[in-house]
């Protein structure tokens, strides 16, 4: 797909990712000069994701000055509230992989509109790889086709995760689980990014990925890349609610199929987390 067959959306998704991009592969030169500051206890946020943040929500409200942002490191949100169109960004998905020098963060950004995603980017800087979908249009990487792998037995699944690290986390919970799929797949795997694992999953790396406490600004555009790709994507219970439910499984069909039995007992929408998890995110 040329960008010329882009949506224009789209086009200046990507643009913003780009720009956010050169911003952070500029500061990751120069890891040392870096001012990182703390919301919690193993959350951290750099001004490289405040300075990414800015640059992208300046081209998308010059393009879009009506249409509302939720972006995760203002805190805040931005343009006009009350517009059906939604724009949901992650500038630096995978911080701590960044402050560290670990090649493994993302930008992320999503257009949903009355609530549903319609344009997605994931944006890969250290490798220049563009993971982009329109709803209906199929999932790409760069010009590239992404489709899930054919996988279908969990024995030969790699899977993918995220470890909970914050305070409050349930740590036994997710340990028990962990042990579960560790012993029923070929490998489970936990680079870092959430936004990147999804994409993993549209490209066929992962056959599935699951993880909790996540914010609809890590999953937001990566989901979208999934379902476009053949994937499926929701929560625990297997049900598409999944955006504001901080949990996500996707893989594909015949995998996801599998692990939804596995993974229920765990989920938070049936009322198994005592704990309300903070809103932040890796």
């Amino acid at each position: 797909m040329s960008s010329a067959a882009m949506h224009p959306m789209l086009n200046v998704a990507v643009k913003a990712a780009r720009a956010a991009g050169s911003i952070i592969n500029r500061a990751s030169m120069d890891l040392d000069d870096l001012k990182v500051g703390s919301k919690g206890v193993n959350d951290f946020v750099t001004e490289v994701d405040h300075a990414a943040e800015a640059a992208i929500i300046k081209i998308l409200l010059d393009a879009y000055p009506q249409h509302a942002i939720l972006a995760e490191e203002s805190g805040k949100e931005h343009g006009n509230q009350r517009s059906d169109y939604q724009w949901i960004i992650d500038p630096l998905d995978g911080t701590t992989n960044f402050i560290h020098g670990l090649p493994i963060y993302a930008v992320s950004i999503a257009l949903a509109h009355r609530g549903v995603v319609q344009q997605a980017v994931v944006y890969d800087p250290t490798r220049n790889d563009l993971y982009h979908a329109s709803k209906g249009r199929g999932a790409f990487l760069n010009d590239r086709r992404l489709r899930v792998s054919k996988r279908t037995r969990l024995s030969d699944a790699l899977v993918g995760t995220g470890f909970p690290f914050r305070k409050g986390d349930n740590f036994k919970r997710y340990l028990k689980l962990f042990e579960a799929i560790m012993q029923s797949t070929a490998g489970v795997r936990r680079p870092g990014a959430a936004s990147l694992d999804l994409c993993y999953v549209a490209a066929g790396h992962y056959d599935a990925f699951f993880e909790t406490g996540l914010s609809p600004w890590d999953v937001a555009a990566g989901s979208l890349i999934v379902t476009e790709a053949g994937g499926l994507v929701g929560n625990f219970t297997g049900e598409s609610d999944y955006l504001h439910q901080r949990e996500v499984l996707a893989g594909t069909p015949k995998i996801y199929a599998q692990l939804v039995p596995m993974l229920q007992p765990y989920s938070r929408v049936i009322g198994n987390d005592e704990t309300p998890e903070p809103g932040v995110k890796d």
